[in-house]
């Protein structure tokens, strides 16, 4: 296995990145579920609060996941299609990241801003405030809209993953597997 992206397949680094995060943004939507009965259930009671830790721990790992595939950029596999359908996953998967970038970016800004203060993994980052920020929760409030096109999105890429292993039979959703990982 290589480190490395290449035009066949994604390295372990870049498999690595998409797969953690992927789990953990599956855990993130699990969060969604402490609307329901106010929290009292077993969602609301062991997922929700651990949201703001994950979601900052994302922040981290999307920062370090675009690094890493700017720095692939001309090793990376090409998104399969033509046309629409070419402009289509790369709108998608624009999006996906702008979302994975929004959503804890505005998270952050409902917190600090409603005064809430800050913390990760119990160290404190920021301290909780008397004052309110307005803009810093205006902004903030997009933190549900953008979840709910998230989820959209990331729905969407599953779909199109699935489309392409059984209906098309190419290798888009294999290179993002370490099945059939080759040296090339």
């Amino acid at each position: 296995m290589t480190y490395q992206d290449t035009q066949r397949r994604y390295g372990v680094i870049s498999l690595l990145f998409h797969w953690t995060m992927a789990l953990l943004i599956i855990v993130q939507f699990m969060a969604l579920g402490g609307y329901i009965n106010e929290g009292e259930h077993w969602i609301g009671n062991n997922i929700v609060p651990w949201h703001v830790d994950i979601g900052l721990l994302l922040l981290v790992l999307v920062s370090l996941r675009i690094i890493w595939m700017l720095s692939q950029r001309q090793r990376r596999p090409e998104v399969h299609g033509q046309g629409a359908m070419q402009l289509l996953a790369k709108g998608g998967h624009f999006l996906l990241y702008a979302c994975m970038v929004l959503m804890p970016v505005t998270g952050i800004l409902l917190m600090v801003g409603g005064g809430h203060g800050l913390g990760f993994l119990g160290i404190e980052l920021v301290a909780e405030s008397k004052n309110e920020i307005p803009w810093a929760v205006a902004l903030g409030e997009w933190h549900a809209q953008i979840s709910w096109l998230f989820v959209a999105l990331v729905l969407g890429h599953f779909a199109a993953a699935l489309y392409h292993h059984f209906i098309k039979h190419d290798d888009t959703l294999i290179r993002m597997t370490a099945k059939r990982f080759d040296q090339s």
